[in-house]
């Protein structure tokens, strides 16, 4: 007794940092000799630790010791209102590996009654749990007094606490079990939950254009400054300008919409606002700034100062993209921006009659169709060097494909080399020769071409070859082939990857969708030749299994097209390598001469000519039946007609020829005696032109389904090889207003599908609807003051940051009538010089020699 009470003559410590149950318990025992008040005071504290540091077992004690129970007030708060439940709530992740005594602890609370009102800032443990909590406790406090509904004094729900902008990473769980609790009482969601909707879908949006604009970067190597730090709407949801009037495509004639200046600074303006100008995304300053330049040429200057302007610039943009031919950014840049300048010029109705009477708009379709031909060569190069590997010889199917033997190898040397290691032979590189890298001229030049060899199955490297398939067999695994040191085989991917990634560019680049199908159809047309030609010239393709292996490479290719929402027209051009493909599965199977003429019928794309050399040169498999001699003589006879029938054509092509140069040459002859005279002999380019562009203006009507589209028709080939330097025209629509259309990116497109191409279920039904295409004239005639300082140059651009005096408009009033003047006279009375159809004399791409060319009318 002595050396206890010793013990308790010492105070106690009534607040522990770490309090247990032996301790409490000695505390609270009969001869412990404390007040009322200081066990008070440790019950609360000791309460309050159990619950911050989620100590069960203490908690429980307090609960359940008769020495304590006096003591324990479960309704306790510190100064903010915090009560035991909150505080129990608030060590949630803290120490994860209590977190399951932590709910426990808060479910004891719960059960033997403690507080659950809101703290003084109006949260309820809901509040506090919704942001810390697992769902299972969130759940129990929702059926345990706890209401959905609570607010706290910003009028904000425990659903609002963790989704009031956009849900808080990692609680998406339970924004979905509140979401639903309130539902499930009636709650129909209010101006928040809207708000927090909407934010969410352009999160989503946003995330999935950055990944189609990285997926963008990686396929075409894109500076990632050609983005810029503006993330626009790719959108498709935006408003149309359906209130557009007659305001908005033929401003009214005053300084507001023109930009002043003098012919000796066009070079200058030319300089900063094409040669210097760096592309970048969706920016249309010198379409905007070169047709404000040509509205105060027009309206206010001389005809000169306009053909000086329109000439000069249309020389500087095409030395612009000539110069960089390989930067795909430049070309979109450019191609989209002359497309906006010929329709911002032929929808003014104030200048379009002086423009096309000095020919400037056949001048601009000119520099269009130049931008147009080098985004072309731009994917045939690219396509070039994948097309052998990818769309000849990849095998979508290689274990099969291997197994197959040809009568022409030397089979009884194939078991000499079966102990050898197995080997995955690289594919065989191009045969033809590097592509130029840029086009000769403008005028929509040439396709690359080389020379095609033909190889034989008695070369060497055929051989080789036979040897390599040999050993590999169908015995190679999928397993070896991952640890092959080889580089990774090229495969039918590699190209729509490549597309795809051109594709989505020019549609967030606002190219105008008739100039996309266009380019496409030609694309696709240089494709077609291009395996067409090879197929037929290499001997290693003519036979059944490779016909069979490129036949599902050539499905890859027109299932990417309806993918990319492309009309079906554009898939029309596969049609003479489908026929050969079809002829070269079917020919060793035709047996019967009624067989062999239906089988002709049926292939229309194909002459006589190209079937024989098929059949001259195929390689046939072991065991294949072989075509009757029967057959063969016919076809030979239907060879024979078909180079007679080539011969008629050909004459008859030469005499209208030559009957249309005579015509031309009289049609000029007369135009020479009298200004006015038209020639009006019609040619087959025009023919082909005006049928190009009734096929654009029915892209364009919301009723004509975009199946019924056809692409112009290449000439008849009358030998052996299709003609792959062959362009298409490039038609405009007749309505200059849609040279203003824009396409529309499919919504539903995958954001990976930069990476798996390839995939079949994204595949969409391209025949079914109209184009899509919208209107955006508004926004492509916004012009900020940031395009002064482009024109002025850099020189001149601090007078933009100058301040000015303050005008008092009495007094400018006042001065005004003192010199007889009007008040409105700071608008201009714009005058036309009358044209004629004489040109002015001036050579491409220099300046006019006027006498007043030195002195604007504003000076």
């Amino acid at each position: 007794m002595a050396s206890s009470s010793t013990l308790f003559d010492l105070l106690p410590d009534l607040r522990p940092i770490y309090p247990n149950t032996v301790y409490i318990a000695g505390l609270l025992s009969s001869d412990s000799g404390l007040t009322p008040d200081q066990r008070a005071e440790l019950v609360s504290h000791c309460l309050t630790r159990a619950c911050v540091f989620a100590e069960l077992n203490v908690l429980q004690f307090l609960l359940a010791d008769q020495q304590a129970q006096p003591y324990v007030d479960l309704g306790v708060r510190d100064d903010d209102g915090i009560g035991l439940v909150t505080l129990a709530i608030h060590g949630f992740g803290s120490e994860s590996d209590r977190d399951v005594e932590r709910e426990e602890c808060v479910r004891l609370l719960i059960s033997q009654g403690a507080d659950l009102n809101a703290d003084q800032a109006g949260w309820t443990p809901l509040h506090h749990a919704a942001l810390l909590s697992p769902p299972t406790l969130i759940s129990y406090l929702m059926t345990h007094g706890c209401s959905v509904f609570a607010l706290t004094r910003r009028n904000l729900t425990p659903l609002d606490i963790v989704t009031a902008h956009s849900v808080l990473p990692g609680r998406e769980d339970v924004a979905l079990l509140l979401q639903e609790a309130m539902r499930g009482e009636g709650w129909t969601g209010g101006k928040l939950d809207d708000k927090r909707r909407l934010l969410d879908d352009k999160r989503k949006r946003l995330s999935k254009q950055r990944a189609i604009r990285d997926g963008v970067e990686k396929v075409l190597g894109l500076d990632a400054r050609w983005w810029g730090d503006i993330d626009y709407s790719w959108s498709d949801s935006d408003s149309e300008d359906e209130d557009a009037t007659e305001d908005i495509y033929t401003p009214p004639p005053d300084y507001s919409s023109m930009l002043v200046f003098s012919p000796p600074a066009l070079p200058q303006i030319f300089e900063s606002l094409i040669t210097n100008f760096r592309p970048s995304f969706r920016d249309s300053q010198p379409a905007n700034s070169l047709y404000m330049l040509a509205r105060f040429a027009c309206l206010t200057c001389d005809h000169t100062w306009l053909e000086d302007l329109i000439i000069g610039a249309a020389d500087a943009i095409e030395e612009t993209f000539f110069e960089r031919a390989d930067d795909i950014t430049c070309l979109v840049f450019w191609l989209r921006n002359t497309t906006i300048w010929l329709h911002l010029l032929r929808c003014d109705n104030s200048i379009n009659e002086a423009c096309e009477m000095l020919g400037s708009f056949e001048l601009i379709e000119e520099v269009i169709n130049s931008v147009f031909v080098f985004i072309i060569r731009y994917a045939e190069r690219r396509i070039d060097q994948l097309l052998d590997a990818a769309l000849l010889d990849f095998s979508p199917l290689p274990a099969e494909m291997d197994s197959v033997q040809f009568e022409s190898e030397w089979s009884f040397l194939r078991s000499l080399t079966g102990k050898k290691k197995t080997t995955s032979a690289a594919p065989p590189p191009p045969l033809r020769p590097t592509v130029p890298p840029t086009p000769p001229s403008p005028n929509r030049p040439a396709s690359p071409s080389g020379s095609i060899s033909a190889s034989t199955s008695r070369s060497f490297s055929s051989l080789r070859q036979s040897f390599a398939r040999a050993r590999a067999g169908s015995q190679t695994t999928p397993i070896q082939a991952l640890f092959s040191d080889g580089p990774p085989q090229t495969s039918i991917a590699d190209i729509t990857s490549f597309m795809t990634a051109l594709h989505t560019l020019l549609t967030l680049s606002d190219v105008n969708p008739a100039l996309t199908t266009q380019l496409w159809s030609q694309v696709m047309y240089w494709t077609s030749c291009e395996m067409f030609n090879r197929i037929l010239t290499r001997k290693k393709y003519l036979c059944r299994s490779r016909a069979l292996q490129i036949s599902m490479n050539l499905l890859a290719l027109e299932e990417w097209a309806e993918q990319m929402g492309l009309p079906r027209g554009v898939q029309s051009h596969f049609n003479p390598v489908r026929d050969l493909l079809n002829w070269l599965q079917c020919l060793s199977s035709i047996t019967d001469f009624s067989n062999l003429v239906a089988t002709i019928q049926t292939l229309q794309h194909i002459n006589p000519l190209q079937m024989r050399r098929a059949v001259r040169e195929y390689k046939y498999e072991v065991n294949e039946g072989r075509m009757t001699e029967e057959c063969v003589q016919y076809l030979t006879q239907l060879q024979k007609d078909w180079e007679r029938h080539r011969v008629k054509l050909g004459v008859e092509a030469l005499r209208k020829e030559r009957d249309t140069d005579r015509d031309s040459i009289s049609s000029y002859a007369t135009e020479s005696h009298s200004i006015s005279g038209v020639a009006s002999t019609p040619s087959i380019a025009s023919s082909e032109s005006s049928m190009g562009q009734h096929a654009i203006d029915l892209l364009f009507e919301k009723t004509q389904e975009k199946a019924a589209w056809e692409p112009v028709k290449p000439p008849q080939v009358l030998g052996e090889l299709l003609d792959s330097r062959h362009m298409l025209p490039l038609a405009f629509p007749s309505d200059p207003r849609m040279l203003s259309a824009l396409p529309v990116l499919v919504d539903d497109t995958p954001s990976n599908l930069l990476l798996t191409p390839d995939s079949r279920s994204s595949s969409q039904t391209s025949g079914a609807g109209s184009m899509q295409w919208r209107s955006r004239d508004k926004t492509l005639r916004e012009v900020n003051v940031g395009t002064l300082l482009w024109v002025d140059g850099v020189r001149s651009a601090a007078r933009w940051t100058r301040l000015t005096q303050p005008i008092d408009e009495e007094e400018l009033q006042t001065e005004e009538v003192e010199d007889g003047l009007e008040p409105e006279s700071l608008k201009i009375n714009t005058h036309i010089t009358p044209l004629t159809r004489k040109p002015s004399g001036r050579s491409k791409g220099r300046l006019s020699q006027a006498g007043d060319a030195e002195t604007t009318p504003v000076e």
